[in-house]
């Protein structure tokens, strides 16, 4: 009976154990050894890189927590060298991989730029050339509007000099009228 109860234990204790089971990471800035128990005094089973992932099996006993490291050894470590964020050693390369799709990133921007700056220097020079083409086409509007005006100015002087040319005419045939002899009018008193 006694050994039902402590294989009923076992069990529970296991089942407590593997559902407390959690990740964490031997901090960045430190070298650690893996102890046999929770402290000093039990024999180092070999030493976890700083920055190693082990897994926590939630047993902690004064200042040290049950673990089992990367190679598969179930030992204790001090609780205050354990952090629940991932270390460096796993975050350098998703860092390094970011990095690097930024940089891919960053040379097609500046490839578009470059392309942007020739696009914008063309451009440039077209609007430069449409600048110079509009200021010809003022100055030639401007020259047909005094051109223009001219003909007007001269086709009023035309007719002011033709009317004045009449005018004279009229003036002139009416004083020749004026000073020629008229022809006399009969006198009643005659037969015929």
């Amino acid at each position: 009976m006694l050994r039902g109860i402590l294989l009923i234990g076992a069990l529970l204790f296991t089942s407590a154990t593997i559902a407390a089971e959690q990740t964490g990471y031997i901090s960045d800035d430190i070298f650690i050894y893996i102890h046999g128990g929770p402290g000093n005094q039990y024999r180092i089973l070999g030493s976890i890189e700083a920055g190693e992932k082990v897994t926590l099996l939630g047993d902690t006993q004064d200042d040290y927590s049950h673990i089992v490291d990367h190679k598969g050894r179930d030992g204790w470590v001090k609780t205050d060298s354990l952090v629940q964020h991932p270390s460096f050693r796993y975050q350098l390369p998703a860092l390094q991989e970011q990095l690097k799709q930024q940089q891919q990133k960053l040379q097609g921007a500046l490839s578009e730029k470059g392309s942007a700056d020739s696009q914008v220097d063309h451009l440039s020079s077209e609007l430069a050339d449409t600048k110079a083409a509009l200021q010809r086409a003022n100055k030639e509007r401007d020259d047909a509007k005094k051109q223009l005006a001219e003909l007007h100015n001269n086709d009023k002087y035309k007719m002011w000099r033709e009317g004045g040319v009449i005018a004279a005419i009229g003036a002139l045939i009416a004083v020749v009228l004026v000073y020629l002899p008229r022809p006399r009018a009969k006198k009643r008193d005659r037969w015929f």
